[in-house]
C-alpha cells in the first residue's frame, strides 16, 4: 500500500516538482509535433480514458485524432510542424478554451 501511495506521489505532477519538470518537458517536445500532453494518452490501454473520450463532443475526438494523425505523418517524414504553425494552433486553442492569450496575462 505505501509503494503505491509512493508511485502516484511520484507522477502526480501537482505534487511532484520533478513530474511537473517531465510533463513540460514531454509537452514542448510533443508541441513541434502538433500534439498536446492528454493526446498520449491511449484508450486501448485504460477504460476510463476510453469512457472519456465517448463522452466528449464529436469534434473534439475528430481534432484529437486530426493531431494524432499530422504527428504520425510528421514523424515518419522526420519532419517538424513550422514554428508559426505551433503558436497559431496554441493561441488558437486558448481562445477556444476561453483562456487569456499569454501575452495579456498578468502576475498577481
Amino acid at each position: 500500500m505505501a509503494m503505491s501511495s509512493f508511485t502516484k506521489w511520484l507522477t502526480d505532477p501537482s505534487r511532484n516538482w520533478l513530474a511537473r519538470k517531465h510533463c513540460k518537458a514531454v509537452s514542448q517536445r510533443l508541441r513541434k509535433y502538433g500534439l498536446r500532453y492528454d493526446d498520449l494518452y491511449d484508450p486501448m490501454y485504460d477504460l476510463d480514458i476510453k469512457e472519456a473520450l465517448a463522452r466528449l463532443p464529436r469534434e473534439i475526438v475528430d481534432a484529437r485524432n486530426q493531431r494524432l494523425k499530422r504527428a504520425m505523418d510528421l514523424s515518419m517524414k522526420h519532419d517538424y510542424l513550422p514554428e508559426d504553425l505551433q503558436v497559431k494552433k496554441e493561441a488558437a486553442e486558448r481562445e477556444a478554451l476561453g483562456a487569456l492569450p499569454l501575452y495579456q496575462r498578468t502576475i498577481p
